[in-house]
């Protein structure tokens, strides 16, 4: 028997469980100087969603995150989630960005890294388990805990032993929906210390209702580390609260040794910062002992409540978390953790809302089914696979083996953008928004999302309009505007390009309030026209008109005017939930118009390309 060590997880997964990963670094700096002083075994603070979020949401720096929190934390381990051969991402990298990565990473701050692959795929983790051990770090290797007729115990020990052979620390039991019951963690425990002598630490989530007795179980069992979080960002989705894990210890040869007073007083610092992110609040993040069938991770349940309700869809939220099994068990029962996690949500989520499975296939999916993101561990529905990809190859070798060197053509893409290799590799990760943050950086533009105060309507359900074109009457005078466009500027005003009565003109308008529009929200419904204002796209009224399944943003446009297209032809590329969805060309024919551009909000009911029948 040994003393158990605690890692909190609240400056990460706790919020990222509760509050779809939206706490900002301000409100995170104030309270660290007490949490340096409790003697946590490590903090986890970075990785997983949180770089995205950083970047997509709050508009922050996600290294200059790291080296604040690093310099506030001086006496304590700094812990990130690392996705292996995907980084933070959603793909696979190649090996040199994967030690760049690792290198930075470590540079700004990191000490300890739990390094995981979505598909336990060991081939996937090698080169960053490589890279923590090169940069002097601790590495702990993870098994990411799923059931299906393929996941038993001797499986995940197998996992667990390679791991120990690739050099690792620690082994973590990374239980990220609360799927593992006491007496399998007991029994998976045993096995794993008996063929790797490694210690085990154990992450499981709350939501079943089944983690305090599964840490209690895995501490008998011989666990040394476990996984908590503080009181105001724990439980549901979450993790099992840190008070009550260390007064149930306590007294006991398991003692954590952790001062439960000081605890509370950072966990009631953290009740009040929660009371700002209301908006960001779900009902999904609860006990909810239906994850034990859906299995979708603590992790992942706030960002797609959040995501569905940005879909205008949050009705639909019970539907889609009944796809997600029958879509996971296609895919070859993969573990649901980030990104398998994203990419079989975003699927059940396009099977409820188009009305018929698979209609619309995302990128990541053809990915997955053509192994570039590694093997399945159970058998893969093969009429699913031929009607995402068709014949095309499926790999065998590791993924990254087929990605030549990166880094330098990423540098350039990203040239005089890019101050750091921070910059570069954030430009990695998020190819898109990464450079646009980069360019609204460069621009003094950046802004964070708005937090809306106690009491706002959030309207969840209703779409959100504002008027392009309209008429005002002041003094008298009635004028026709339309608005043409508008810019960006570092002083607090900002300019529009407007046409009053016929006249061009710029105004300069200084916001006192803002609200955010839903996606596609940027302008008022309008009649479908058959030549639409610069900017205004048509309201979809034939076969030939091209359109999104979900609201999203056009990340790419494959076509132009005068092109000859068939029926299923790629024609756009729109993100919708994180994800790339290719949208097809519901016929053949020639495209005679295109409404759209890269980078434009869209929804359902517009009309984005136009194809005439030959």
């Amino acid at each position: 028997m040994t003393q158990v060590h605690v890692t909190d997880l609240v400056l990460r997964d706790g919020h990222q469980s509760l509050i779809a990963t939206r706490m900002r670094t301000e409100d995170m700096l104030p309270i660290c100087g007490k949490l340096d002083q409790v003697g946590f075994w490590s903090l986890e603070a970075w990785g997983g969603a949180t770089f995205d979020a950083c970047v997509r949401f709050l508009r922050e720096d996600p290294w200059e995150r790291l080296r604040k929190l690093r310099q506030a934390l001086p006496n304590t381990r700094i812990q990130m989630l690392l996705r292996g051969q995907n980084l933070l991402g959603y793909r696979n990298y190649s090996d040199d960005v994967v030690r760049a990565f690792v290198q930075k990473s470590a540079d700004n701050g990191v000490d300890v890294f739990r390094v995981f692959d979505a598909m336990n795929d060991m081939r996937n983790l090698r080169v960053s388990i490589e890279a923590v051990k090169a940069a002097g770090k601790h590495a702990e290797g993870a098994i990411c805990y799923t059931t299906s007729p393929v996941h038993d115990i001797p499986h995940f020990v197998g996992l667990a032993t390679a791991l120990a052979e690739m050099g690792c620390d620690t082994i973590a039991i990374k239980d990220m929906a609360g799927l593992l019951t006491p007496y399998t963690a007991y029994d998976l425990v045993c096995a794993i210390r008996e063929a790797t002598h490694l210690p085990i630490h154990i992450h499981s989530h709350a939501t079943s209702g089944l983690a305090h007795m599964t840490h209690m179980k895995a501490v008998e069992a011989g666990a040394t580390i476990i996984d908590t979080c503080v009181g105001a960002f724990a439980e549901g989705a979450s993790h099992p609260t840190t008070q009550s894990l260390v007064a149930a210890l306590a007294g006991t040869a398991y003692d954590t040794g952790l001062p439960l007073p000081l605890i509370e007083e950072i966990s009631a610092y953290f009740k009040e910062v929660r009371k700002k992110y209301w908006q960001f609040e779900s009902t999904f993040t609860g006990t909810d002992t239906r994850v034990l069938i859906n299995q979708v991770p603590g992790g992942m349940i706030s960002n797609l409540a959040n995501q569905m309700k940005e879909q205008g869809a949050l009705d639909r939220m019970d539907a889609v978390l009944d796809e997600i099994p029958r879509v996971r068990e296609d895919l070859g029962y993969p573990p649901l953790v980030t990104p398998t996690s994203q990419i079989v949500g975003t699927q059940a989520a396009l099977n409820v809302l188009t009305g018929e499975r698979y209609k619309s296939v995302t990128n990541e999916v053809k990915l997955y089914l053509q192994g570039r993101y590694g093997k399945a561990p159970g058998h893969v529905n093969e009429e699913v696979r031929k009607l995402a990809i068709g014949d095309l190859e499926v790999t065998t070798c590791r993924p990254a083996d087929l990605i030549a060197d990166e880094l330098d053509k990423l540098r350039g893409e990203i040239e005089g953008l890019a101050k750091s290799d921070e910059d570069v590799l954030t430009y990695a990760m998020f190819p898109e928004i990464g450079k646009t943050w980069l360019q609204e950086r460069a621009a003094g533009s950046l802004k964070p999302e708005p937090l809306l105060p106690p009491g706002a309507s959030q309207e969840e359900d209703a779409p959100r309009y504002a008027a392009d074109e309209f008429k005002i009457t002041l003094h008298g005078e009635t004028y026709h505007i339309k608005l043409s466009g508008s810019g960006r500027s570092d002083a607090a005003q900002r300019p529009y390009f407007v046409s009053i009565d016929g006249v061009s003109e710029e105004v300069l308008v200084e916001p006192l309030n803002e609200v955010p529009l839903s996606a596609g929200g940027d302008s008022a419904p309008r009649k479908a026209t058959a030549a639409p204002a610069p900017g205004q796209k048509p309201r979809a009224s034939h076969p030939g008109h091209v359109t999104a399944a979900m609201p999203g943003t056009i990340v790419d446009v494959l076509v132009q005017v005068g092109q000859t297209v068939k029926a299923g032809d790629g024609v756009l590329v729109i993100e919708a939930m994180k994800m790339e969805n290719e949208v097809q060309a519901p016929i053949a024919g020639v495209v005679i118009s295109i409404f759209c551009n890269k980078g434009d909000a869209v929804t359902p009911d517009m009309a984005l390309v136009e194809i005439q029948p030959e």
